[in-house]
């Protein structure tokens, strides 16, 4: 069974950030938790007349949590320069990338794309004198649409 690859894993993953027009991810920073990797599917019931027995299931509109990053950790501003340029200008966005990483810490398995971001919420961690880095307690990404680009090789 050695040609079986190992189950995915939830603990290795970056975030990466690109403002429209930027090639280069807007900040280096390291959450420690990931989730809102969510989408839902709405159906619409319509039914017949006289037809008591079923109903149609029509697709509707699809929706999208909001992704939250928790307990961070920068060494700049840039998040918090990013929501207020986006409270300034509300068409500013920005695509995101949740990578999925191998037990290795280094080798790609999966990448979750989001389209459209825009800064949701910020909060600031409580202020302790033992700790002498920026921290990020919460940080919140409303996104419009959500894509998986598995890796080569690494999964289906």
């Amino acid at each position: 069974m050695a040609d079986d690859p190992r189950p995915f894993t939830a603990f290795n993953f970056s975030v990466e950030i690109y403002p429209d027009g930027k090639s280069a991810p807007l900040c280096k920073a390291a959450f420690a938790e990931c989730d809102g990797l969510e989408m839902t599917h709405d159906f619409k019931t319509i039914r017949s007349g006289g037809a008591n027995d079923h109903a149609y299931r029509v697709p509707g509109v699809i929706n999208y949590a909001n992704l939250t990053l928790k307990r961070g950790l920068t060494g700049n501003f840039d998040l918090w320069t990013w929501f207020a340029a986006s409270i300034a200008d509300p068409f500013l966005r920005a695509n995101a990338e949740v990578v999925m990483l191998a037990e290795d810490g280094s080798t790609e398995r999966a990448r979750f794309q989001l389209s459209r971001c825009l800064p949701a919420k910020l909060k600031a961690p409580a202020l302790n004198a033992k700790d002498g880095t920026i921290g990020i307690e919460e940080f919140q990404l409303a996104y419009e649409k959500l894509q998986l680009a598995p890796a080569a090789g690494g999964g289906k």
